[in-house]
């Protein structure tokens, strides 16, 4: 079968060639600054290293080594135990969620506290639709006592879906306790068939933050693969030239890579960035065009590497599911799907990244499924090409009975699960809707209509049960 598709490059051999250069320079001559006094020391012991103010440097062997032993793809099952993603040898895969404060409804789209309710209803959401691969972290969980809220959110999270979670614990006190929460309802290690991937991120620039690289110890030694991911506020936190932040991101990554690799050598890593501008006028932080490019320039250096890597999903920008989302949405899902992405797993937040709103699933749904037609090309072969079907058919006549066209009329073109294919005269008949009176109605009943785990009640049942015991005294 001879399949044409569309790809998507960046950069030439010499230019990532050029790019590794200066990163293994800033990694030796700069370095990074670790706070964490456990991984400090076992750098330093492990490597033969010598800190200095906290601040590490890494000689490009041994960024090299990290390099050589991290693992080209990672199993990935769902919560049954099947074996559902092999992250690093797929084409990008995508998944919902945001550590969001405020929840946006799909009824008049305005802002209330994230709640627990709101976890359930997004997690199912995301779960029953088809392009989704992972769940992550949907948000905070704001009516509940603080100490508390990653720990019923989580519940949440492992009791509504079976597929794989990307798990965000904004309160690094309680990471192990969520982990040992998904191991009593689960009955196994979470690193038996791992269907957790721990998310993890740095402080720009060149700051190992002790929670994170804790939390990576933690998870590694678990059998978990991790994600470590970082995020620029070019002008701020990294440089403001495109170069400059690839540079520094850059850097980032391979520092925790390297002490990933140092917990444990093999352990499974996917890596990658967020980077979006700072506007100095409004104070905020947004994504431009040139955040793709360098999500892509990342994309080819993981390739170079041979890591898994985890893209940006464009998210955080517009006011809802709007006209703005839409446009970093659909430019950034193009883009890396067309280039090395494997994971792009934060999809459907809003107001930079504060919100979170179900119509954005449900739309980016629909963006992704036009964007895998794009990727996966046509078969340019002699059925398809279909010469004999023309010379029959010849000039001025009807291709409506032909065999290529009853045999793929039902998916030989794009029909939206969302929007129908009005015509002028049948959308006033309808009374003329604004498509995003459509969106939000479909949204509503596919949220009526999610289906629940089997092991939803009892999940329920046994996690609260856990966390009375466990925090009794906050209870």
């Amino acid at each position: 079968m001879n399949n044409v598709r569309p790809r998507l490059t960046l950069m030439n051999e010499e230019q990532i060639q050029e790019a590794h250069r200066n990163v293994l320079k800033v990694l030796t001559e700069t370095g990074v600054r670790v706070d964490s006094p456990v991984i400090l020391r076992m750098l330093e012991w492990k490597l033969g290293l010598k800190s200095q103010d906290r601040v590490i440097r890494f000689p490009s062997e041994v960024v090299q080594e990290a390099i050589k032993s991290a693992p080209k793809s990672i199993d990935v099952y769902d919560r049954r135990g099947d074996n559902n993603l092999k992250l690093g040898e797929d084409r990008l895969r995508f998944g919902v969620g945001v550590t969001a404060l405020f929840y946006q409804n799909p009824f008049d789209e305005k802002l209330d506290i994230f709640k627990r309710e709101n976890f359930r209803d997004l997690v199912r959401l995301g779960s029953m639709l088809e392009h989704y691969d992972v769940i992550s972290t949907v948000g905070i969980v704001r009516d509940v006592k603080e100490e508390v809220g990653d720990m019923y959110g989580s519940l949440e999270h492992i009791a509504n879906t079976t597929k794989p979670l990307v798990l965000l614990v904004s309160d690094e006190d309680r990471f192990p306790d969520v982990l040992d929460m998904f191991e009593y309802l689960h009955g196994r290690e979470v690193g038996d068939r791992p269907f957790v991937i721990p998310y993890f991120n740095p402080v720009s620039p060149l700051v190992m933050n002790a929670g994170t690289v804790d939390k990576m110890k933690v998870a590694i030694e678990r059998g978990l693969p991790i994600i470590f991911s970082n995020y620029s506020m070019a002008g701020a936190s990294t440089p403001l030239t495109p170069a400059g932040t690839l540079t520094l991101l850059m850097a980032e990554l391979l520092a925790g890579l390297v002490i990933s690799q140092t917990i444990k050598k093999g352990a499974p890593i996917l890596l990658g960035m967020l980077p979006v501008y700072f506007d100095m006028r409004t104070m905020l932080n947004f994504y431009d065009p040139q955040s793709i490019l360098i999500s892509v320039a990342c994309s080819e250096m993981m390739k170079y590497y041979g890591i898994p890597h985890c893209s940006t999903s464009g998210s955080g920008t517009g006011w809802g599911m709007d006209l703005i989302a839409a446009d970093t949405y659909w430019m950034n899902t193009l883009a890396l799907l067309l280039s090395n992405g494997h994971l792009a797993p934060f999809i459907g937040d809003s107001l930079g990244s504060k919100s979170i709103s179900p119509t954005t699933f449900v739309h980016c749904h629909e963006i992704i499924d036009q964007a895998l037609r794009l990727h996966n090309g046509f078969q340019l072969d002699d059925v398809n090409s279909a010469v004999d079907e023309i010379f029959k058919v010849g000039p001025g006549k009807s291709f409506l009975n032909q065999p290529s066209t009853l045999k793929n009329y039902k998916n030989g073109y794009y029909v939206s699960g969302v929007y129908p294919r009005y015509s002028m005269e049948k959308w006033l008949e309808a009374g003329s809707p604004p498509a995003r009176q459509v969106l939000r109605r479909k949204t509503q009943d596919m949220m009526a209509s999610a289906p629940v785990p089997d092991e939803y009640g009892e999940f329920i049942e046994k996690g609260e049960e856990f966390i009375r015991r466990k925090f009794h005294d906050i209870l």
